[in-house]
């Protein structure tokens, strides 16, 4: 059911949407949600999701709970300054939220906004973030409870190890000393209460101790710049860091160049490495140029900027974080013990 009283996009029933879209929707809203029809619903999207909205709204009303979804355009202008006030109101009564919007650039504090709350109410609440029906239609139908497994069983060993080693034929040769303080998190698309979750999901982070050495970008860079340059093979980023921080970027593409140096020099910790993260999801065999679900690829991305310190448990913060995805890797968890390698050329050594 919905209340009509508050609904700000009551025409979501009534627009039409790809049939392709159905599965996705259903592993979205039943698979990793594991939405009940005794729970409420708030559903954020914009004009470009319209119809993955419906979608998901199709498998809502299957359900029977309740739910409100607002459009943002419908509330404010466009880039958000903060998120609409309607939206946190509602937020406040709901189980579970889901944010299906494209994003602009400099929006990333009224999305801050709204994982507080969800943070603090400890919801439900799939991230999905310039989704798109490419997305829908391949990451979206992975089988999650597979890659849910195999995340366990990477969540496992890396919270036994000291540092991860990686390198990848590109040129990427890092080195990551872990945080015995900072806490390894799942986000497979089996999405809880402890965290909150991108879909399609895939993935085990932490925020790292420390990073050094090279990481080559020949995937994808995120946010914004993710649309504006896509897929970085043939022109790669260069990263050279050093004690955690960016020392120096390189690319023979000079305008990604510019624009990457400038985004990771937004504040004091937009050069920092703030997350490191190890991508699962088997479902996905090749990047796309899009980092919700580039980012899920097998192998390794990291960030810099904020290191969602409320889960990870690091200290610091920042008003940015930009993911940067790298091609068959080669990965190698450490520890006084010695070295087990989990992944080859890309393909995981763990059985799941």
């Amino acid at each position: 059911m919905v209340d009509q009283a508050t609904q700000a996009a009551p025409d979501l029933r009534t627009t039409a949407f790809p049939a392709e879209f159905i599965p996705g929707a259903r592993n979205a809203v039943t698979t990793c949600l594991r939405i009940q029809p005794n729970e409420k619903v708030t559903l954020i999207t914009d004009e470009r999701c319209l119809t993955i909205a419906a979608s998901l709204v199709s498998e809502l009303d299957r359900i029977g709970c309740t739910w409100n979804a607002f459009v943002l355009e419908a509330l404010a202008p466009r880039p958000l300054v903060d998120l609409p006030a309607a939206i946190l109101e509602d937020m406040e009564s709901s189980q579970v939220s889901i944010f299906a919007v494209e994003v602009q650039p400099n929006e990333l504090h009224s999305r801050m906004q709204m994982t507080d709350v969800v943070n603090r109410r400890r919801m439900r609440h799939a991230h999905m973030v310039n989704i798109t029906p490419e997305i829908m239609t391949q990451g979206m139908r992975a089988d999650f409870l597979a890659i849910d497994r195999l995340s366990q069983a990477v969540l496992d060993k890396v919270r036994a190890a000291t540092y991860v080693r990686a390198t990848t034929p590109a040129g990427t040769d890092i080195h990551a000393q872990l945080n015995p303080e900072y806490r390894w998190f799942k986000t497979s698309g089996i999405i809880s209460t402890e965290k909150w979750g991108n879909l399609p999901g895939g993935e085990c982070f932490t925020a790292p101790g420390e990073v050094n050495g090279v990481f080559v970008v020949d995937g994808v860079v995120g946010d914004f710049l993710c649309a504006r340059y896509g897929i970085l093979r043939a022109h790669p980023l260069t990263i050279n860091i050093e004690g955690n921080r960016i020392t120096r970027v390189s690319s023979e593409n000079k305008a990604l160049e510019r624009d990457f140096w400038a985004y990771t020099h937004t504040d004091e910790n937009s050069d920092r490495v703030g997350e490191f993260a190890i991508g699962t999801n088997i479902g996905v065999d090749r990047v796309i140029g899009n980092i919700l679900q580039d980012e899920k690829f097998p192998g390794i991305h990291i960030a810099f900027g904020d290191p969602y310190g409320a889960h990870t448990g690091a200290p610091w913060k920042s008003s940015t974080h930009i993911d940067v995805v790298g091609l068959e890797f080669s990965i190698w968890l450490g520890d006084a013990q010695g070295e087990e390698q989990i992944m080859r050329d890309g393909e995981f050594l763990l059985d799941a």
